[in-house]
């Protein structure tokens, strides 16, 4: 006698756009329980979407500039775009841990593990092979690539605060903090070295540095 195959679920389908429920200044977390707009959970994770669509602006650069220079672009242009992809994935899943409360977890419920924070060392380490030492904080800019990751950086360094925050509050995911900690490095790591290729290929400016002591410029006249 052969096993029964069991119903799947259906798949998350979204019906309405709106709902109106906001309209008072609520929202229900995954597993039903109300709070308020401004309760730490949404502040964590909605900054998590925020990074979300700052990691989409930063694909969108490397696949303009992927496309404007053809067979010419540096290979590590791809690369980036398919790791930033993975990110966006694992961000999402985040989010959702983020969004839902310890006990309302339910079996089966994707989750992100420190083998993605291994990971991340790791990619941080490779794309760190070829790079110079760094001697002095970076001024930020060059490429609009570059600029890209850098502000999926800070983006993320501030999800981070503001899981911190959260977990200041109630309990969250071990891997939460490690997760975004490593993912801030990576951003760095990530826009050092594709302004380097860029760089190498003759379509950015060498790193600016900070200058301790730079003089004015003079008025425009």
């Amino acid at each position: 006698m052969t096993d029964r195959p069991q119903p799947q679920p259906d798949p998350m389908r979204i019906t309405t756009v709106y709902t109106k429920f906001g309209d008072a200044g609520q929202t229900q977390l995954v597993g039903g329980r109300v709070v308020p707009k401004s309760d730490q959970r949404l502040n964590a994770y909605g900054t998590g979407d925020e990074l979300q669509v700052a990691i989409a602006l930063a694909r969108d650069q490397l696949a303009i500039l992927s496309e404007n220079l053809g067979a010419a672009a540096p290979p590590l242009l791809r690369q980036l775009e398919l790791h930033l992809i993975w990110l966006q994935n694992r961000l999402f899943t985040l989010n959702g841990e983020l969004a839902t409360r310890m006990e309302d977890r339910q079996p089966g419920m994707p989750l992100v593990g420190l083998d993605d924070v291994h990971y991340m060392e790791e990619l941080i380490d490779t794309l760190n092979v070829p790079m110079p030492p760094l001697e002095d904080f970076i001024i930020v800019g060059g490429h609009p690539v570059s600029t890209a990751l850098h502000l999926c950086r800070v983006i993320c360094r501030r999800a981070e605060r503001e899981t911190e925050r959260l977990l200041e509050k109630e309990p969250i995911p071990e891997a939460a903090i490690p997760f975004l900690n490593r993912l801030s490095d990576l951003f760095f790591v990530m826009a050092r070295r594709a302004h380097h290729e860029l760089h190498k290929a003759g379509l950015a400016p060498a790193e600016t540095m900070w200058v301790h002591d730079l003089p004015k410029p003079p008025m425009p006249k």
